[in-house]
């Protein structure tokens, strides 16, 4: 009976110890967490800082345009369908980027469009990247 009770009390301790994990650090929840890189904020939308690995540019996320509906493409162009549309102040992860069809947007003029998933583009001038430039490795 002694031997229960202690077991019933480890398992106690170490539920609320996890709980309490969990609580303070949303990333136990089983996700894939990537650090960022040294001086980079993830959330702030910011490029990675340079000499930045492919795998932590990932984990960077960067805000699309306030107040605009993003149309997301199956390709790097407006004559590429819509497969999704993204709602104002949605973030996005640029896993490459593809040139393609020069676009105007709040963020300027480019032919940069950013591949943030499988078969789904967005144009970069509708992103803030914090350049005008590559943020993400070229599309293969």
């Amino acid at each position: 009976m002694a031997v229960d009770r202690a077991q019933a009390e480890a398992t106690e301790v170490k539920t609320r110890t996890e709980a309490e994990t969990r609580a303070a650090d949303p990333a136990t929840d089983g996700t894939d967490v990537v650090a960022a890189p040294a001086g980079v904020d993830p959330t702030d939308g910011a490029s990675p800082a340079d000499g930045a690995t492919t795998l932590a540019a990932a984990a960077v996320t960067y805000p699309t345009a306030p107040g605009y509906s993003l149309n997301v493409r199956s390709g790097p162009g407006t004559q590429y369908g819509v497969v999704r549309v993204l709602p104002p102040g949605s973030r996005v992860r640029i896993r490459c980027q593809a040139p393609g069809q020069w676009v105007s947007g709040p963020y300027g003029t480019t032919n940069l469009w950013d591949n943030i998933a499988l078969g789904e583009f967005v144009a970069d001038a509708y992103v803030r990247t914090g350049s005008d430039g590559y943020v993400a490795p070229r599309c293969t």
